[in-house]
């Protein structure tokens, strides 16, 4: 069994940072693909960052490139999202999530998708004011 817990959102004004941490325990493997996706009110859950565990590539969508930043640390238990420029369009809950990776050809051709992921945390509220 796999428990994520997230922390670090807030409410910040629009050109301000936040970090997001999302903590795991049990059985996590190293090789894991890790994400942080984020849903706004009245809309679809969508997939912010992505990161291979196994060699640490990482992906972004096209909104938050160059603004944000997915990293793990040394245990690959602790995900983080480092959060720069922020706008209001990031206003929305955070969630953490983790699984096995798909296959590369996978990735390659229609990226990551929601239902990638069978283990999600609860979630953390990030509010962008403009």
């Amino acid at each position: 069994q796999v428990q994520l817990v997230e922390s670090g959102g807030g409410s910040v004004e629009a050109g301000g940072s936040l970090r997001l941490s999302c903590v795991g325990s049990g059985d996590i493997y190293g090789s894991y693909c890790w994400a942080w996706f984020r849903q706004a009110p009245g809309e679809e859950r969508e997939g912010v960052a992505f990161i291979e565990g196994a060699d640490g590539t990482t992906h972004y969508t096209n909104s938050v490139k160059g603004r944000f930043r997915i990293s793990q640390d040394s245990t690959k238990r602790i995900l983080y999202l480092q959060m720069d420029s922020l706008k209001s369009e990031d206003t929305g809950m955070y969630y953490c999530a983790a699984d096995f990776c798909p296959s590369a050809a996978a990735v390659r051709t229609r990226g990551f998708r929601r239902t990638d992921f069978g283990y999600w945390g609860q979630g953390t509220q990030v509010t962008v004011s403009s």
